[in-house]
């Protein structure tokens, strides 16, 4: 049973608060969850307004699903004009 984690760090483009920061990181976390139907979570830079840490994990019979699953996910963070990737890993145990 394979199962796949994704660690993405992002800077967040014009947050000037943590409330801005919050409605970003909140926002993106949900259509992850929606459209892809994987766990997701904030990991890091918890205080820092201009920057943050996500966590995804999905798993699945197939590591080949779980594969355009990831790099579905980072497709779409790619294209949300709000944010810069800044490091993205991937890993299927």
């Amino acid at each position: 049973m394979p199962v796949g984690i994704c660690h993405i760090e992002f800077e967040i483009n014009g947050a000037m608060s943590l409330k801005d920061k919050r409605r970003v990181v909140k926002s993106i976390k949900d259509r992850i969850r929606n459209r892809f139907n994987v766990s997701v979570a904030e990991i890091g830079d918890l205080d820092r307004w201009q920057r943050a840490e996500i966590g995804i994990a999905c798993i699945s019979n197939d590591a080949a699903y779980i594969d355009g699953q990831m790099a579905s996910v980072i497709r779409m963070m790619e294209t949300d004009g709000r944010i810069n990737l800044i490091d993205v890993s991937t890993e299927i145990v």
